[in-house]
């Protein structure tokens, strides 16, 4: 049997094959009113497609764990019931398929409050749905930015109570896994990084302390998720600075520090906390970072980053540099990529009856 079509199972959850979607924030939600954050037809439409075409693991676009803690004010959030209810209507659909349904829980830190990336992703102030940002430190991610307010230490208890609540919510909306969102520069990110804190507290200085945030979150969830359901931690590996930001040997460090704290498997990507960086791109630009935690630390990973081609994915997990492949852009153009790769591997997934005759 091909890899990439091989199912898995993480603690008692098992995932039919290897390519799964990653959170892709589609900025479609209501901005205000009773509706904000809620996930209506164009989500449902967008992940049930991706689910009828074959992906084993969907993870669900950044979700906010707080009004405040939205990347946009176009963004779901998941704190309150209504937006519950409204999830409930995707997960049922997604397990109907046979695909495994998961949500990345997040806060957008110092980046939050930015319009929708095709009007220009300016920042957004309170006469445009916007807010005041905060961040562990009062530096803003470039000039465009606001400075952001610092958290105090009491404000940040209660940022990580709302990741256990949102947590609690995503188990009763029907999500089988939770990913914790400590990438691309948004606040667990910019916790971790000395480019974007600068405090002196015990939240800040040593990379001890920077990573005290992310861990209190990871302990908050795993403690109200079920045992018997897997934790996801998506990470950037590099801030692709020279010198002052976080590094491929921080990564590897932290994620045998996440493995113990009951992380089950590392989501690796990189960049996104510092502004005007040059990043190398190309074909699985960032599988060297996945394939080095794989090789260093006890902890499962996915990778990122321009997987597009059947071959390619299958060599990735071949070559032992991944235990699976999320693809973003190419499940985008092509929400049946899994079917087609099957056919071309030899691989099977779940076909539905209505779509029996284009098998």
């Amino acid at each position: 049997m091909s890899a990439l079509f091989e199912p898995w199972t993480l603690r008692e959850v098992t995932i039919p094959n290897r390519v799964w979607m990653p959170p892709m924030c589609q900025y479609s939600a209501e901005p205000e009113g009773p509706l904000t954050g809620v996930p209506h037809d164009w989500h449902f439409a967008h992940y049930a497609a991706r689910a009828t075409g074959g992906t084993g693991l969907i993870i669900v676009e950044a979700t906010a764990v707080s009004p405040e803690g939205r990347i946009s004010p176009y963004d779901l959030g998941i704190w309150n019931d209504a937006q519950v209810e409204a999830f409930r209507r995707i997960t049922r659909f997604l397990r109907s398929q046979n695909t495994v349904p998961a949500i990345q829980l997040g806060h957008g830190g110092r980046k939050a409050s930015t319009d929708q990336p095709w009007r220009g992703g300016a920042p957004l102030g309170p006469d445009a749905h916007g807010w005041q940002p905060v961040a562990p430190s009062a530096t803003p991610f470039d000039e465009r930015h606001p400075v952001p307010d610092e958290l105090t230490v009491d404000q940040i208890g209660d940022v990580v109570r709302q990741f256990a609540d949102a947590a609690r919510r995503a188990l009763a909306a029907g999500f089988e896994i939770v990913e914790i969102h400590g990438a691309h520069g948004y606040l667990i990110s910019e916790f971790l990084s000395p480019h974007s804190n600068h405090r002196t507290d015990a939240y800040g200085g040593s990379y001890e302390n920077r990573g005290r945030f992310a861990l209190e979150v990871v302990d908050a969830v795993r403690a109200v998720w079920p045992e018997d359901k897997p934790v996801f931690f998506r990470i950037s590996a590099t801030d692709w600075l020279d010198e002052g930001g976080w590094t491929a040997d921080d990564t590897v460090r932290f994620a045998t520090e996440l493995h113990a704290h009951g992380v089950d498997l590392l989501d690796v990507s990189t960049g996104g906390n510092a502004s005007g960086v040059s990043i190398p791109t190309g074909p699985g630009y960032q599988v060297p970072f996945a394939a080095r935690v794989k090789a260093e630390t006890p902890m499962p990973v996915a990778a990122v980053g321009l997987i597009t081609e059947a071959g390619q994915a299958e060599k990735i997990l071949v070559n032992d540099e991944a235990d699976a492949v999320l693809l973003g852009r190419e499940l985008l153009r092509d929400p049946s990529w899994a079917r087609h790769a099957a056919r071309e591997l030899g691989g099977s997934v779940h076909v539905p009856d209505q779509y029996h005759r284009s098998v």
